[in-house]
């Protein structure tokens, strides 16, 4: 497996699907449709979509692509293969909050081994590099240009005051009732895949979800808070995230750093 080219590939897919989804951003008013299952879409992500599949395919032909809004490739099988949400966030987009990524994974056997997340209206870009270390790149961002990145490295917790990270649009009451579990001496409330990122940063210690996701939501930020250094598990019986599984629904799961005792699942 060519890394160093995967690496590059995925970097650059992310920040030019970036900037054609901050072109129907930055403009008038955009229409929002409704797909099969009554999620929102819009033309940033139908843009952002062709513009990555088809970016993957001619560099990769040997690799397939399951991507969330082509749900044909919903049926693909395969011990490798990348997995894709060009807009991951469309509500925080549709409200103009900017809490919105760029995700973009490869699967190797059920684990996300290389993955680039991208806030583009925030100017933050996350990815593991060829040899799965993640890091963070300094902007601006240019496709052509790499520029200055930092190591990512998940924090040391503090026992008894614990930084959680939340969805700002998927928050419910068995998420809250979870979180009071643990003493949590701050919160911060993010969208999108970001929530792994900020873990993945040393900015949070805990990221419960008890709510439905695919995996497309979380294979890349999955991919990052690994390569810091952090872990992801399914919340029902502590095992490792995985990927592949029919239907990519995903179960409840919990990111988190070393040193974070968790909680009995009830």
């Amino acid at each position: 497996m060519d890394y160093e080219k995967i690496t590059a590939t995925l970097r650059a897919l992310a920040l030019e699907a970036g900037a054609e989804i901050m072109t129907v951003y930055e403009g008038p008013d955009f229409e929002v449709k409704s797909k099969s299952d009554s999620s929102p879409v819009t033309e940033a992500d139908e843009r952002a979509d062709a513009l990555i599949a088809a970016g993957l395919a001619a560099a990769f032909p040997e690799i397939p692509v399951v991507t969330e809004e082509q749900s044909e490739s919903h049926a693909i099988a395969a011990d490798v293969f990348f997995l894709v949400d060009p807009l991951d966030g469309t509500k925080e987009f549709i409200q103009r909050r900017g809490d919105f990524t760029v995700n973009i994974a490869l699967i190797e056997k059920g684990v996300p081994t290389r993955g680039v997340v991208y806030a583009p209206a925030k100017g933050r870009l996350f990815y593991t590099d060829a040899k799965g270390r993640s890091v963070e790149e300094a902007g601006p961002h240019r496709v052509d240009t790499t520029g200055e990145t930092s190591a990512l490295k998940v924090s040391v917790p503090d026992p008894d005051g614990l930084v959680v990270v939340a969805s700002k649009s998927h928050r419910d009451q068995a998420t809250d009732d979870y979180i009071a579990r643990y003493p949590v001496s701050d919160f911060r409330s993010a969208g999108s895949s970001l929530k792994f990122c900020l873990v993945a940063a040393g900015e949070a210690d805990l990221y419960p979800r008890l709510g439905r996701t695919m995996e497309w939501d979380t294979a890349a930020g999955q991919a990052v808070l690994l390569g810091a250094g952090g872990k992801v598990v399914r919340f029902d019986d502590l095992k490792p995230l995985g990927y592949g599984k029919g239907g990519f629904e995903n179960p409840f799961f919990i990111a988190y750093v070393p040193g974070v005792k968790l909680a009995e699942a009830s």
